[in-house]
């Protein structure tokens, strides 16, 4: 079957990815191998590949491919890593990170979208994924840990569950703020304490949680 986005595709690698600082090959690979026109609904897909977030239901939102590609590189994967995803959304972002990392649980408070991720995600043969529906703020259910921790909505401050669940060493990118616009944080674990280094200002929607924002 033709692949109509083939050259979108090619183009976002090399003009919004690449041409703005995305240097790591892995990143730059997967991306321009998943199709992006699978993750959004299909009023949007002839914008798939314009650099910038989309609606996907639940007033929630695909981010733009440059900022899925700079938390990617951020976190430094490598085949050897378990990967903590808060905020599964359309599956993208989960999608780029099952293709760099050995596995990636994810979580989501809206079944929908959930369910919906699960669906493109096995549709592509994607089976290193676990999915998990709920407060993503109070991080993974079962008592364990994780080698990188992606938050991929806005938080007032790093939840603390996820801090416990980071390994030492480990390293953590998440949007911080509460205003509009946030400040994308990149945490690393040292000594059981959490070292902060700002990348750049961003706009996530919110993360509502025990651990996140307040809906009331």
């Amino acid at each position: 079957m033709e692949d109509k986005f083939a050259r979108d595709r090619q183009r976002m690698v090399a003009s919004d990815l690449r041409a703005k600082g995305i240097t790591d090959p892995g990143v730059l690979k997967v991306m321009g191998r998943i199709r992006r026109e699978d993750f959004v609904k299909e009023p949007y897909q002839l914008q798939a590949y314009a650099d910038g977030p989309l609606p996907i239901g639940m007033g929630q939102t695909i981010s733009q491919p440059y900022i899925v590609a700079l938390m990617t590189q951020e976190l430094r994967l490598n085949r050897h890593c378990e990967v903590l995803e808060i905020g599964t959304g359309s599956g993208y972002q989960t999608a780029v990170l099952s293709g760099l990392a050995k596995k990636v649980y994810t979580i989501e408070r809206f079944a929908p979208l959930s369910e919906s991720a699960q669906a493109v995600l096995g549709g592509l043969g994607i089976d290193n994924v676990e999915f998990y529906i709920g407060d993503g703020s109070c991080g993974w259910p079962d008592e364990r840990t994780f080698d990188r921790i992606i938050i991929t909505a806005a938080v007032p401050k790093i939840p603390e569950p996820l801090t416990e669940q980071l390994v030492e060493g480990g390293l953590m990118v998440a949007p911080v703020g509460c205003g509009g616009v946030q400040e994308l944080v990149v945490c690393e674990k040292r000594n059981g304490k959490i070292i902060e280094r700002v990348i750049c200002d961003v706009r996530f929607v919110k993360l509502f949680g025990e651990y996140g924002f307040d809906e009331t």
